[in-house]
């Protein structure tokens, strides 16, 4: 579409970026009409460094001429998408408008620091004595206004690493603020799954991504 570019952003539990949530999703979404790419954004690294990078990104992206900024990001890449679209400043109305994000995908994402669950991924970003405080700032559940962008967000109810738990709060905090939204859980189907492909009824979710990407740029 032309005026939009998403950035994908790979899981990887903020240690490493997994290659097959990275360029086989760019050219999947080049298959479909829209310009994307993969930022691969700082790893081993405390809060806020990943978040000020992909700001720093989406400013680049649309300097060169993105009118519209989407992110899909899976597991801790859809943990950072959702605070670059939910932390105070982000958001349609950014307070810079230039880091704006207008709509975010999110696969099996890490939505909150307040579980137990994937810890390793909790320590790698706010340490081992990070406080209550620090932990809901960086809770994607906690994070949602009325004024957030659109979200699509699926899962699957078998994730062993990052347990369904995390999209139904999100989902929650989503329809409290009557944020347009989309939210998908699968029955079946490993973590870490990607596009999806012959993984039984979750493939369906690139089907129905591709048509609620292009309802929002239709509507822009």
């Amino acid at each position: 579409m032309t005026g939009t570019h998403m950035i994908v952003l790979p899981g990887g539990g903020y240690a490493e970026h997994a290659s097959h949530e990275a360029e086989p999703v760019v050219d999947w979404l080049g298959g479909t009409g829209v310009r994307a790419s993969v930022f691969r954004y700082p790893l081993r690294a405390r809060h806020p460094e990943p978040l000020d990078a992909l700001r720093a990104e989406i400013r680049r992206r649309r300097a060169a001429g993105a009118q519209r900024v989407g992110l899909i990001g899976f597991s801790a890449g859809g943990h950072l998408a959702g605070l670059a679209a939910l932390a105070p400043g982000a958001g349609p109305d950014a307070a810079v408008p230039d880091e704006a994000v207008d709509f975010a995908v999110l696969g099996y994402a890490i939505t909150s620091m307040e579980t137990e669950t994937y810890r390793p991924a909790r320590l790698i970003l706010l340490g081992e004595d990070a406080s209550p405080e620090l932990r809901r700032s960086t809770s994607l559940d906690s994070l949602v206004t009325p004024g957030a962008p659109p979200f699509f967000v699926w899962h699957t109810a078998e994730d062993p690493y990052v347990p369904a738990e995390h999209t139904y709060r999100l989902a929650a905090a989503l329809a409290a603020g009557q944020v347009p939204h989309a939210v998908y859980v699968f029955a079946h189907g490993p973590h870490s799954l990607g596009l999806a492909r012959n993984a039984g009824e979750a493939a369906i979710w690139t089907t129905l991504a591709k048509a609620w990407i292009h309802e929002h740029l239709e509507q822009a």
